[in-house]
């Protein structure tokens, strides 16, 4: 069931959904009608963001505690996307950047980026085709980032998770509109969420006019979806970004590419 269904029984299933970008989805979604699965680590989180949604818009609710850089975290989610009430939009938001250059990081921390920022997009939105191309209806929406266009923050491996979200994203979703179903990646760019602040990434000197709310991240996200967009970049600023990323001459992005988290020196290497 795709998001502008007129079904009472619209579900959609969040995953790092009680914060940033993945908590407005769940805001506008409950508030456009539709039931929800919310997944997240944080179990008390996930309860108290139920309990509000429900109060508020009368919707179902459920929660999912699961770590999704994990085998058995991915596993618990593939089970209820392929059973019980369909899910009829799966919003893959959770995902992770390291405060780190590759060249000062560990084999275990790497690996833990790409687990979640990839290996659980891969396997949740596998698990989710599958229902929803046999009832031919359905979406997702897989979070990828404007800094998947280019290699621009010199040192993160992050922007690598990201290009591959996006063209896994638009290749799948050729692949998935024949049966009715849609598969779009969402690429904002700077958003006022917590994320950099988990990461421990200092934003100080990010210029103000950079920065996005994630309420019009989620509202360019779905009108996007609504029409059958394979990417979408919400805000005219990052369309205008996007443009030059993919058609400025490698040498001058290398050039004038730096970590605007400014965690990249010689010293550091």
């Amino acid at each position: 069931m795709t998001p502008d269904s007129t079904s009472t029984e619209r579900r959609a299933l969040v995953t790092g959904a009680t914060a940033g970008i993945g908590a407005a989805f769940a805001r506008r979604l409950a508030a456009d009608g539709s039931h929800l699965v919310l997944v997240a680590r944080d179990a008390a989180r996930l309860g108290e963001l139920a309990a509000e949604l429900t109060g508020r818009h009368g919707r179902e609710v459920e929660t999912i505690a699961a770590d999704l850089s994990t085998d058995d975290g991915c596993a618990v989610v593939e089970r209820r996307l392929t059973g019980g009430s369909p899910i009829g939009l799966l919003v893959n938001n959770a995902g992770i950047s390291l405060n780190k250059p590759f060249l000062r990081s560990s084999v275990e921390d790497e690996a833990r980026l790409l687990r979640l920022n990839v290996h659980a997009v891969m396997r949740l939105t596998l698990a989710a085709l599958g229902p929803m191309t046999e009832r031919r209806d359905g979406a997702v929406i897989n979070v990828s980032s404007v800094a998947g266009f280019a290699a621009v923050m010199p040192g993160s491996t992050y922007s690598a998770s990201k290009a591959w979200v996006t063209n896994f994203s638009e290749s799948v979703g050729q692949s998935a509109r024949p049966f009715g179903v849609r598969v779009m990646a969402l690429c904002p760019g700077y958003t006022r969420t917590e994320f950099h602040q988990r990461a421990g990434i200092n934003m100080s000197k990010t210029p103000e006019w950079m920065w996005l709310r994630a309420d019009e991240v989620v509202d360019g996200a779905l009108r996007d979806l609504r029409k059958g967009k394979l990417v979408s970049v919400p805000a005219w600023k990052y369309k205008f970004a996007v443009a030059g990323l993919r058609h400025a001459p490698q040498r001058l992005l290398h050039a004038v590419a730096r970590d605007t988290r400014g965690r990249i020196g010689r010293d550091e290497r």
